[in-house]
């Protein structure tokens, strides 16, 4: 599975930096999915005896009617591919040639991808009809390790169809279920937020006192998320110490942070420099960014330097690479973001966990630096 794991990682660190210049489908198969069929599953795109561009089949379906990839195991076609460009909705409602093929081939596995996000689907409810609910779901710009093993049996080295059907079903709900609890967390319902009400208040539930606890139970699910969060990093970091000498605890660059350019990173600040106290509120924002990176690039490169106005967080310690600046000495706390251009934006939030909603800013500026 570390092949696996490696080889989607290039790829989806490659295909997160030039996504936006996918403007059609040839370019989504060319840039991305041909990449993934060759190097995270393992065929060889060359060679028909095991990936054949524009299927068709002479089943009786429309003339003309294609299929963008299948793949072959054993002399089998066992998996079929429908592409869409980057950016594109998936819906199954677009991809009747997925499902139509699907009915009327010996195919098991079918998948429709637009590059980025990838859902698998096989015949749980009803045979040779494909589900409407895929079983397994990727994202490349966020992956879940957890998906891994069941992709893995779908490699060419490793191609195991009974065990990844006989774990679909199980691997269905669970993912189903762990989307709607997410959903929950983000966005709590009036239902989930009057399941946890009645454990916790005895007054009566009027409309005034659902909507005071929608506020709180919103709250209390992102900060367990968010405490969770820190005690597996934690966690991870007092694991990782000894091997990259700096205390589970942060290390801390007091600095008075000069204009970009003019200093080197890791240089030491003057000795007269202003006293500067990193509060733990920033200590716990640090702990959020690195989360949020975690999946890409390893965590001991995202560092914290403080200074008088604001505390910053920079990747490998480079005053060149900033990720975030955390401007939390005034009343209202602020974030602020950069683009490509290390132009800065500043978003006010009112609480930490605000920050995760500004995830994909904040990997997309690191993945930019670690291409470079």
């Amino acid at each position: 599975m570390a092949g696996v794991e490696e080889s989607l990682g290039e790829l989806a660190k490659r295909a997160r930096g030039y996504s936006s210049s996918l403007a059609t489908e040839e370019a989504t198969k060319n840039a991305i999915v041909m990449p993934f069929i060759s190097q995270v599953l393992g065929y060889d795109v060359f060679n028909p005896e095991e990936v054949i561009p524009e299927f068709v089949a002479d089943l009786g379906l429309k003339r003309g009617e294609k299929i963008d990839y299948a793949i072959k195991h054993a002399d089998r076609v066992h998996m079929l591919i429908e592409v869409k460009k980057v950016g594109e909705e998936l819906s199954l409602a677009h991809a009747s040639q997925l499902v139509r093929y699907f009915h009327t081939s010996d195919a098991r596995i079918g998948v429709l991808t637009n590059g980025l996000s990838w859902r698998f689907y096989t015949d749980l409810d009803k045979p040779n009809i494909m589900d409407e609910r895929p079983f397994l779901q990727l994202d490349l710009n966020d992956i879940d390790p957890s998906t891994l093993p069941h992709l893995t049996k779908m490699t060419k080295a490793a191609f195991d169809l009974d065990s990844v059907i006989a774990a679909a079903e199980e691997l269905k709900y669970v993912s189903a279920i762990k989307r709607e609890i997410a959903d929950e967390i983000s966005s709590p319902s009036e239902d989930f937020v009057k399941l946890f009400t009645k454990r916790v208040y005895h007054g009566y539930l009027n409309a005034r006192a659902v909507e005071q606890f929608t506020a709180l139970t919103e709250k209390a699910a992102k900060q367990y998320v968010n405490d969770r969060v820190n005690a597996r990093l934690k966690t991870a970091l007092a694991d990782q110490a000894p091997l990259i000498g700096v205390s589970p605890e942060v290390e801390i660059t007091s600095a008075v942070i000069p204009p970009e350019g003019t200093n080197t990173p890791g240089e030491p600040a003057s000795d007269d420099r202003p006293e500067v106290s990193t509060t733990e509120e920033e200590l716990e924002a640090f702990r959020i960014v690195r989360a949020i990176v975690a999946g890409v690039v390893p965590v001991q490169r995202v560092f914290i330097r403080d200074a008088q106005s604001y505390c910053s967080v920079f990747l490998d310690d480079n005053n060149r690479k900033p990720i975030v600046r955390l401007y939390f000495n005034g009343r209202i706390k602020r974030l602020g973001l950069f683009d490509v251009n290390k132009d800065q934006s500043k978003v006010d939030i009112e609480v930490l966990e605000d920050i995760y909603g500004h995830a994909e800013e904040i990997r997309q500026i690191v993945a930019h630096y670690a291409s470079l």
